[in-house]
């Protein structure tokens, strides 16, 4: 298969990247994030994304939900090509089928639990039911909150919200981008084991972006983005095999950077 490939084990996949090339900047100097990747995401898994910085991770992330366009390639949802979509129809699309999961929670803090999660139908042009928003919030162990405003829980709880939030649509799939890098210990792992158990339970797809081994290791699978390229993959991954990896792709971006840095003209 072209380009840098890692498909499924046979069961339907969710998300599928074809050849997926992305550059930013003009001819004269572009940079390119992501080189012609091959990638692909079952539904009811949990896949980790890993990597250095400037590895490509958010990238990825990014043109996988739809939030940036690809250079080159393509980028399938259920089937639907997100590439060829214009932009309302992709707007569209994101809100209804995709769910979105961020470090900084992304929270309107003056709206109560109840109304954040509620947000992303009522801009769909929906009326949800009270029903729908409790089971949403109850789903997170935090149904006796729907009054609370942001300010008034704690960052694990602002978290468990937004990933209410993300599933209030029945979305085919929730992207997160470091949901637990805002968290300390004990909350981030409430965090992670939600998010697993949105996976086996309720056979939610989940790709989630993070720097955390410990994290990673809570996922079905590990990819690893090395210089916008994928580097390998560990399934039913260990933290100790994870770390070890990472340290790897590091020591060798400090080689490849050492080299090109004695190449350079010194003037």
């Amino acid at each position: 298969m072209k380009g840098d490939a890692l498909g499924s084990s046979g069961n339907e996949d969710v998300v599928c990247l074809a050849g997926v090339t992305k550059r930013y900047g003009g001819r004269g100097a572009a940079t390119t994030a992501l080189n012609d990747i091959t990638l692909s995401f079952e539904r009811g898994s949990f896949t980790a994304v890993m990597g250095p910085s400037g590895s490509g991770k958010s990238t990825l992330l990014h043109c996988a939900a739809g939030l940036a366009r690809p250079t080159a390639g393509t980028v399938t949802l259920d089937g639907t090509d997100l590439t060829s979509r214009p932009e309302r129809a992709l707007a569209r699309i994101r809100r209804e089928r995709i769910g979105f999961v961020f470090q900084s929670f992304n929270l309107l803090p003056e709206l109560s639990a109840a109304d954040n999660v509620a947000l992303p139908l009522r801009l769909s042009g929906k009326h949800p039911r009270r029903a729908a928003v409790t089971a949403a919030l109850d789903q997170v162990g935090l149904a006796g909150k729907r009054r609370s405003r942001p300010g008034q829980l704690s960052g694990g709880q602002q978290q468990r919200v937004a990933i209410a939030r993300a599933l209030i649509g029945s979305p085919s799939v929730v992207f997160a981008d470091e949901p637990t890098g805002a968290l300390d210990l004990v909350a981030g792992a409430e965090v992670l084991g939600l998010l697993g158990s949105l996976v086996r339970a309720a056979g939610t797809t989940v790709v989630m972006v993070t720097h955390d081994p410990v994290a990673a290791s809570r996922a079905d699978r590990v990819v690893f983005l090395a210089d916008g390229r994928i580097a390998g993959e560990i399934l039913r991954p260990q933290v100790d095999a994870v770390a070890a990896r990472m340290a790897h792709l590091a020591d060798r971006g400090q080689v490849a950077a050492a080299a090109t840095a004695r190449t350079e003209p010194s003037w």
